[in-house]
């Protein structure tokens, strides 16, 4: 099983060392290929890159938008590009994304990201080899790198 690790120099926090981590964890048996891209909006291609040309099952592609409206709208057209690249691919691209106007200081930015990258490679091991305790958690609300809502 290969994993594709996607992430960008624009981020401030190493997420993807967080998600390797947390999946070498619970999988030892599982290879990485990481390619890091200077923006946001080369993830797309970078990720169906890792599909296409380096065999990977799956890729978590990982980006840190500024709070800027450019930074808003970069990070939709980035979105809509890996959702395109899963969809010509028919692969999982797993969007980690942490915008940097969600956390109140610099801190709280970083255990954010943290979080969410690990809780994220969490769901990517259980939708590889346990989808039955992710469907156990389907309506539950669930929310990655911030407390969880509940189901209503």
């Amino acid at each position: 099983m290969i994993i594709g690790i996607c992430d960008t120099t624009f981020a401030r926090v190493d997420m993807a060392k967080y998600a390797i981590d947390e999946i070498k964890m619970q999988m030892t048996n599982i290879k990485f290929i990481r390619r890091t891209v200077p923006g946001i909006k080369d993830l797309p291609v970078a990720s169906k890159k890792l599909i296409e040309e380096e065999g990977c099952e799956l890729v978590m592609a990982f980006g840190m938008p500024g709070p800027e409206t450019i930074d808003k709208t970069c990070a939709h057209e980035a979105s809509m590009g890996l959702i395109y690249a899963q969809l010509l691919t028919n692969t999982h691209i797993i969007e980690v994304f942490v915008h940097e106007d969600e956390g109140i200081d610099n801190k709280d930015l970083k255990v954010l990201a943290v979080n969410r990258a690990r809780e994220h490679a969490q769901n990517v091991v259980k939708m590889l080899f346990k989808p039955e305790k992710l469907q156990r958690e389907a309506g539950k609300g669930m929310r990655e790198g911030k407390p969880d809502v509940g189901p209503v």
